[in-house]
């Protein structure tokens, strides 16, 4: 609640009859050149100046903004609300309750832990594709679903009835990002404040990445960890530096052929190549008017993969026009139209913000893209696709196994069967100019007897998923007309292809269903697996048996291609080593083609009922087609239907039995929700931060090492240590279920921190003669030798002697998603500093607020130019500058040999810079945590 008005902003808004307070950006001298997105800012400091936390020279700082700039102003913005995901937002649950309990120990009142700020959780991260290409897939999932997620579930409904404020969606509903436009977010919230109604921007920070998304609405809203949601629904503001705002400039209009994905992973291109993280993304121009809205919530999910803080378009009649259309009601569409033209929010195109750096994008030179096969921003021009796969295949590819010159395989092959010839149904091989060490043809034979061969490229995934496409009527009505016209030809998927359909709200079902291509989809077998994030986060299941015995017997590189938003190494499917993105209907094309190693141009998809080599460009769809079925099959009267009862669940979820009572009554046998231990042996008054001594390196890593490497996500690994302490605990191999499920359990989590099957610890080199192996290991310097360990075990040794943890680490460390856990793992294995090149924004945010201390190596230096190995015991002093009220802005790191360091081995010291970046970041670091930071507060 504001205390202060020091510039007289509070006022009054009429909208109808109905009258609103609100907060004019006009009353401080300098808004008429802010972009949109540094007015709402404006709005929300006016709205909540204070005098002590937001104060009157914060608001003259954003009012006098200088785009050219470097950030140096640090403001504190709270948003509207909290939006969650339940990966992300169980661990906060659990927090939330262990905190009652620590306000408790510490003399305080329970129930003041309480969302001071509206939150909503959607359940969504849990589902499973276990089954697929069959009419009961979606059935047999949710049902399997509830089955291993029974004790959260529960957990989550004693949640929604102990806290105030807090709403939670529940399973098999939807996309929390699809959900959240097309229903949650307000785009101009009116909330009723100690009686006075009143109307100000909606913004949302949430805990999962792609939060972004709500951008295209016109919402501010962005991903931070579960810690900083955590404070923001307790109400602390979160603590920022004002942003540089990229200007992007959108003119022309998108080619036929061409799809919003393809704009997307251009624009994704085009932003990670101009460097734009911390960044606020901002598109204007006269080419806005033509973005539809999906376009722009497409647009607005990737900002993680270009790496800016938030994406957004301005509010104009395209906003309004989708409000109308997902079913709010005209009061509400009528204020945001009032609100946004009284406070300057209201899109004109002819006049244009200051920016701090500019970009422009003629959408008519987009052309079809995919990109992968480890990173979004990695695109391919699809007319490429073929030739790049061939190099980058060089990368993944085993050895061969030869064939004869006739084509068949030599009786000694273990992929061969005596006598059989190879069938006709084969994909492409690697023959054309490509190295022949590239290829690995492999047969296949399917319980039903029927024969194929698998090699280097297979797609053995594919999948429409995501929020990013599955909220986009136009690739997904373009990927359902591409199966009716192939169907049409008699085209039928490969054999070898899992294929998933996994819609980001029951409104896709409708509209799929009026316009009959839900069958036409059936037909190529992409059944619905369920309404959740499937794919994109590693809950793809298991591939086809066969498939994935093949691929694992003989190191086949396979595919997967989903419209998603992730493609990162490991993090689709183990069996699955090259990732690619793409479209909707591309989605659909490559089951057909059935193989990366495939030129859409030149080769059929298959052969037409009529004998005639069918290819892409006879069944690719025409807008004018797309555009008839969205005008014929989707309407306001669905969105309406299918949000009427969006939080009271199914019989599933009503019946599940609820705990009750202001405190959580943990389950001792629960492996899936354990009490946090953050709090443990907490002091009222926190202890003063000391220097860092006789530390070991726990890794040695290189350069984009993401969230999805350091936090433990996907299945769960037979005799890894997570899956030990399942077992353990009487859980037998198939209930495992995935490190997400299971969030709730710092003891799982802990154990599968660093534990990426991808993950390259240089520090391993040493024992393995000089290769690098992947992986979740590192040396334990405990032990005699040094030998190879799990990370897990080895932090267990060090934690016993009492010795502290430090990471090195390369360039971009912490990007991607699952962030709360990278930080808290990282906390609970013992590290106390990583010190790398650079740093992800929220990840290093994160740290902070688990209490590790963030370090950057000097400028241009690396730990392999600086002669480090991680061998050395390494000291950091200068730290202890924080009791003084200060940050110091190095800290001297020395790194001294150690028994196991190369002999002549000198020591070597340099001076880190702290990236602690503000006076909150400082008081959240002294307390050891924002979590203690906050309790504290509230206690005192």
């Amino acid at each position: 609640m504001s205390t202060v008005n020091s510039f007289g902003a509070k006022s009054t808004l009429t909208v109808g009859s109905t009258d609103y307070e609100i907060f004019r950006i006009g009353t401080v001298e300098g808004f008429e050149k802010l972009p949109f997105s540094l007015k709402v800012l404006l709005e929300n400091l006016l709205r909540t100046e204070d005098g002590a936390n937001v104060t009157k020279a914060q608001i003259e700082a954003l009012g006098s903004w200088d785009p050219s700039a470097q950030p140096d102003t640090e403001i504190q913005f709270t948003p509207a609300r909290v939006i969650m995901q339940d990966f992300t937002g169980v661990p906060c649950i659990v927090d939330l309750a262990t905190m009652r309990e620590a306000v408790t120990a510490l003399g305080g009142d329970p129930k003041k832990i309480n969302p001071l700020s509206p939150a909503e959780m959607v359940i969504d991260h849990s589902v499973i594709a276990d089954l697929f290409g069959r009419p009961d897939a979606i059935e047999r999932n949710v049902e399997i679903e509830y089955e291993r997620n029974g004790e959260r579930y529960q957990f989550l409904r004693w949640g929604q009835t102990a806290f105030d404020d807090f709403k939670v969606v529940p399973p098999g509903t939807g996309i929390v990002h699809q959900v959240n436009i097309e229903h949650l977010a307000k785009v101009i919230y009116d909330r009723d404040v100690n009686g006075v109604l009143r109307a100000y921007p909606d913004t949302c920070v949430g805990t999962d990445s792609h939060t972004t998304m709500v951008n295209g609405l016109g919402v501010l809203g962005w991903g931070v960890g579960g810690i900083e949601a955590e404070a923001a629904m307790l109400g602390q503001p979160v603590s920022m530096l004002i942003p540089r705002v990229v200007g992007f400039k959108l003119t022309g209009a998108i080619p036929a052929a061409v799809t919003a994905t393809d704009v997307v992973l251009t624009i994704t291109e085009l932003l990670r190549q101009h460097g734009v993280v911390g960044k606020f993304v901002e598109f204007y121009g006269e080419g806005v008017a033509s973005v539809p809205l999906a376009n722009r919530a497409t647009i607005g999910n990737m900002s993680p993969e270009f790496g800016s803080t938030a994406a957004i378009f301005p509010i104009d009649d395209v906003t309004l026009e989708y409000l109308r259309l997902t079913g709010r009601d005209e009061q509400a569409v009528a204020l945001v139209e009032a609100y946004a033209k009284e406070q300057g929010l209201w899109h004109d195109a002819a006049n244009e913000p200051h920016f701090s750096e500019y970009l422009e994008l003629d959408l008519s030179t987009v052309v079809p893209s995919i990109a992968g096969p480890k990173r979004p921003q990695d695109r391919i021009l699809l007319s490429e696709s073929k030739a790049q796969f061939e190099k980058d295949i060089l990368s993944y590819a085993t050895g061969p196994i030869d064939i004869n010159d006739s084509g068949t395989f030599p009786a000694s092959d273990p992929g061969s069967v005596p006598g059989e010839e190879v069938e006709t149904n084969e994909i492409p091989t690697l023959t054309s100019g490509s190295p022949r060490a590239a290829s690995n043809p492999v047969k296949v034979k399917t319980p039903d007897g029927q024969k194929y061969i698998l090699d280097n490229g297979a797609v053995t995934l594919a999948a429409i998923t995501s929020c990013t496409n599955t909220s986009n009527p136009s690739v997904m009505i373009a990927a359902g007309l591409l199966a009716r016209k192939a169907r049409e030809k008699g085209l039928k998927q490969k054999p070898w292809v899992k294929t998933t359909l996994g819609p980001g709200s029951k409104v896709v079902t409708d509209y799929y269903e009026k316009s009959g291509l839900d069958k036409d989809l059936e037909g190529l077998g992409f059944y619905t697996v369920g309404y959740g994030c499937t794919i994109c986060i590693g809950n793809s299941g298991p591939l086809i048996e066969e498939v994935s015995a093949a691929v694992n017997e003989h190191d086949l590189a396979v595919t997967a291609v989903l419209s998603g938003n992730r493609n990162f190494e490991g993090r689709i499917s183990p069996d699955v080593k090259m990732n690619y993105l793409a479209s909707p209907p591309l989605v659909v094309a490559y089951a057909l083609a059935g193989s990366m190693n495939f030129d859409f141009e030149t080769q059929p998809l298959g052969t037409g009922t009529d004998g005639s080599d069918v290819f892409l460009k006879d069944v690719w769809p025409d807008p004018a087609e797309v555009q008839e079925i969205i005008d014929s099959s989707i309407s306001r009267d669905q969105f309406i239907k299918q949000y009427a009862t969006v939080f009271d669940g199914d019989e599933r979820w009503t019946s599940l039995p609820t705990p009750t009572g202001p405190i959580f009554e943990w389950d001792a046998n629960s492996t899936y929700v354990r009490k946090a231990p953050y709090f443990d042996g907490m002091e009222a008054t926190p202890a003063p931060v000391a220097d860092i001594s006789g530390a070991r390196v726990l890794a040695t890593l290189g350069d984009s090492v993401t969230t999805d490497h350091i936090s433990p996500a996907g299945n769960i690994k037979a005799g890894t240590p997570a899956a030990q302490y399942l077992t353990g605990h009487g859980v037998a191999q198939k209930d495992f279920n995935s490190y997400g499920s299971r969030r709730g359990n710092h003891e799982v989590m802990i154990r599968g921190t660093f534990a990426n099957i991808r993950l390259k610890n240089a520090l391993v080199k040493a024992v393995n003669n000089g290769e690098q192996i992947e992986g979740g290991y590192t040396r334990d310097f405990t032990q005699a030798g040094g030998p190879q360990a799990f990370i897990f075990d080895a932090s267990e040794n060090y934690q016993a002697q009492g010795t502290p943890l430090v990471i090195f680490g390369g360039k971009e460390y912490g990007s991607g998603s699952s962030r709360d856990w990278a930080a808290k793992g990282t906390n609970l294995l013992g590290v106390k500093a990583v010190i790398t090149e650079s740093f992800e924004r929220i990840h290093r945010s994160n740290l902070i607020g688990m209490g590790v201390v963030p370090l950057q190596f000097p400028a241009g230096e690396t730990w392999e130019t600086l002669g480090l190995d991680g061998t050395e015991i390494v000291s950091i002093s200068g730290l202890e500058e924080l009791n003084n009220g200060t940050t110091p802005k190095t800290v001297k790191v020395t790194a001294t040999p150690s028994e196991f360091s190369a002999e002549g081995k000198q020591p070597i010291e340099f001076d880190a810079i702290v990236r602690i970046d503000t006076p909150g970041e400082a008081d959240y670091y002294r307390n050891g945590g924002i979590l203690q930071y906050v309790l504290r507060q509230m206690v005192s």
